[in-house]
């Protein structure tokens, strides 16, 4: 069920004590939502696959997110949408690498790396990216933890797995994440520096989609959260609409996170979510 957490009672510490997560020379403090602004340079992403495929479009769209108000820059060089085709890492690293150099020389936002493969997260790394979000959570390129470790990144640990077939759905997701966790602080990567995602869309059918957006809250172990909701499918089943379509339903699952108690969401429309977490945020405040 979901449980509404008054903004005064989040925890502002994780394990290690500090006040908030460190990305880049950025640190995010916590008891707030912070605004991930998703940035595909691939052809065929489930949402905006080829508008921003090209550098100069990506670096013009990059801005827009930021003067939208994102707090970091997500960018992915591979689809994963239901039944993607995989990429070559060359071809990931061409789509990528030169597009955050651009984005690191021009702005001044931490910008994370969406990749599975840690070939392409070190050429990102390497081209300036200070964040590498793997939608695997460190289990499957076993060389994904050791490279984070060995840059000083910051990482974003999605849940997935091969089935959706769950003994239990919640506590299995739960303890997961925690593997993935385990996984980072065994290669020597600071607490501080260790998100976590459940994984929308990823390993789960519609009806448990919805029932991990009813129980947002049960994925606290200790570490900051990240929704990444936006557009998908479990929004365009539930109201019978196609990508472009999907806004509304995309601000209700932000609004749950802040309720939530969530450090992130990672979204496509920057200036609608940003506006939807202030006002929730608001609220929470009185």
């Amino acid at each position: 069920m979901i449980v509404i957490k008054n903004i005064k009672d989040i925890k502002g510490t994780t394990g290690t004590g500090t006040t908030g997560t460190i990305i880049g020379n950025k640190t995010f403090p916590h008891g707030r939502t912070h605004i991930m602004g998703i940035l595909n340079v691939t052809p065929d992403s489930f949402s905006d696959g080829g508008r921003f495929n090209a550098p100069e479009r990506a670096v013009r769209h990059a801005e827009k997110l930021v003067l939208e108000g994102a707090d970091i820059i997500d960018i992915g060089g591979e689809s994963t949408r239901p039944g993607y085709s995989p990429v070559p890492e060359a071809e990931e690293i061409e789509r990528t690498a030169d597009v955050i150099r651009a984005v690191k020389e021009r702005f001044d936002i931490p910008v994370s790396i969406d990749t599975q493969k840690s070939a392409v997260a070190e050429a990102a790394l390497d081209a300036g990216a200070d964040m590498i979000n793997d939608i695997w959570g460190f289990k499957k390129d076993a060389s994904m933890a050791r490279l984070c470790a060995e840059r000083n990144a910051a990482c974003c640990l999605m849940h997935n797995r091969e089935s959706d077939v769950y003994n239990d759905l919640i506590s299995d997701i739960v303890s997961e994440l925690a593997k993935s966790a385990e996984l980072a602080r065994a290669a020597g990567i600071a607490e501080n520096k260790i998100v976590l995602d459940p994984g929308i869309g990823f390993a789960k059918t519609q009806e448990q989609n919805l029932k991990v957006l009813n129980n947002l809250s049960a994925f606290d172990i200790g570490y900051p959260l990240l929704l990444g909701a936006s557009r998908k499918s479990v929004i365009g089943n539930a109201l019978s609409l196609p990508v472009y379509e999907r806004l509304e339903g995309t601000l209700v699952t932000t609004v749950l996170a802040v309720l939530g108690g969530y450090m992130f969401v990672r979204v496509h429309d920057v200036r609608e979510n940003k506006r939807a977490v202030k006002m929730a945020e608001e609220i929470l405040n009185a």
